[in-house]
């Protein structure tokens, strides 16, 4: 039997730990991938395949709504086994999943119905992965570098969203969304052969040998440990609140987005990726600035203004191409400042929060707590999605995308409670 390794010392930063270097790795070219398909969905179903407004909301709902069925099951089944093989099983079956459009596509058989299959197996994988995601890093780094490699990992994210809408884009257009899809399908098999090659060994979860024999009792129990975790929590449950409000506005965003840049704007493909790569460098200069948030407001406070310039920012959305901005050249200042702003005010605040989660919450429950979180936040999302759709068709898109907007301001409110808080606790708490 494998003793537990403990994550090693790198007085010198996690540039020079060399696991932490093979999780950035596989985490790094998969999120480029990701990107890809991402763009690639809802454009095959908007500009290949005609498809109506409710129908595109249906394709982000259910690329949602399977993630919140893995969230009520996954949080026991994640804590009571070892965390990395379960990220190398996700990536290994999103990369088959994914491909199997490409051989569609090739036998000539690709339907509407195919890609939103496809959008909901990808949405369950992912939804596992990230909430092992969470749980994992813990295991690979000390305590007092949670931040810095939150930090360094949101950063690859944005290196991604910078360089994977644009290249999608392009992709798309010069070899079709198809070909560009299997791009992404190879980017899981290269993280799951980085997470492969991993050394350190985890510690034995406390419940393993429960993991055998889980039953709908013990499932239930696990369910019921996560929510006690996130909100029975006096500094968790405000952010649980907040990530909920604003998991209505994410779910207008995901519907109508693509919908109200390609259809309501007259934007083409490629203008669509260049919008939404500037939300990447605003994202990156998020993950470098974050830490610098707290260290000059505190980290209560970071997290409330944070969060309310990311959603204020938004408005700039349904402004585009309105009265303010009726001009092809004002309509892209005002939905590129809404990507580089937003984006990197959000990415600012989920370093502070996913770092104030993992410190405060023991280890042996953050599978659990993790997939709690999961539930209540993004089992909003299609719901939300839903509605967005609905509201389009009756009031038009713009109205809808209003609507998500001026929901979104609430969640600031929520992390009120935590103004105080100056600093992450020494522990779990």
């Amino acid at each position: 039997m494998d003793r537990p390794t403990r994550p090693s010392p790198t007085p010198a930063g996690l540039w020079h730990h060399a696991d932490f270097l093979r999780l950035w790795a596989a985490q790094a070219v998969s999120a480029f991938g990701a990107r890809i398909t991402r763009t690639a969905l809802p454009i095959i179903a908007v500009a290949t395949l005609h498809q109506p407004e409710a129908i595109v909301s249906l394709l982000a709902a259910l690329q949602l709504a399977p993630g919140v069925v893995v969230a009520l099951f996954a949080g026991g089944f994640i804590d009571r086994n070892r965390k990395r093989p379960i990220l190398i099983h996700a990536d290994l079956f999103r990369a088959a999943v994914l491909g199997s459009l490409t051989v569609a596509w090739a036998f000539g058989v690709l339907s509407m119905v195919h890609v939103i299959i496809v959008g909901a197996l990808v949405g369950a994988a992912s939804a596992l992965f990230q909430i092992t995601d969470v749980a994992y890093l813990p295991t690979l780094v000390r305590r007092e570098q949670l931040a810095e490699g939150n930090a360094k990992l949101e950063a690859t994210e944005a290196v991604a969203e910078v360089t994977g809408p644009a290249s999608a884009g392009a992709l798309i257009a010069a070899l079709g969304a198809p070909i560009a899809v299997v791009l992404d399908a190879l980017s899981y098999v290269w993280s799951a052969m980085f997470l492969h090659r991993i050394r350190t060994q985890e510690e034995p979860p406390r419940d393993a040998a429960e993991s055998a024999s889980a039953s709908a009792a013990i499932r239930g129990h696990d369910l019921r440990v996560g929510l006690r975790a996130i909100f029975r929590h006096p500094i968790v449950r405000p952010i649980v609140l907040s990530y909920m409000v604003w998991s209505i506005s994410g779910g207008f965003f995901m519907a109508l987005y693509t919908l109200f840049l390609l259809r309501e704007l007259g934007l083409s493909e490629a203008t669509f990726g260049i919008i939404v790569s500037m939300g990447g460098l605003g994202s990156f200069a998020g993950a470098f600035v974050s830490r610098r948030f707290v260290r000059s407001l505190g980290l209560g406070r970071a997290m409330i203004l944070t969060s309310f310039m990311s959603l204020a920012c938004a408005i700039l959305i349904p402004l585009a191409g309105g009265p303010l901005a009726a001009s092809f050249g004002m309509t892209l200042a005002f939905l590129c400042a809404h990507q580089l702003l937003s984006d990197g005010f959000s990415i600012a605040f989920v370093i502070q929060a996913v770092t104030l989660r993992q410190t405060v919450l023991p280890k042996h429950v953050l599978g659990r707590a993790n997939a709690a979180f999961h539930l209540c936040t993004s089992g909003i999302l299609p719901v939300a999605a839903l509605v967005a759709g609905l509201i389009a068709e009756l009031a038009g898109t713009r109205a809808a995308v209003w609507v998500g907007v001026l929901v979104g301001l609430a969640a600031p409110a929520f992390l009120w409670p935590l103004r105080k808080l100056r600093e992450l606790p020494a522990g779990p708490t």
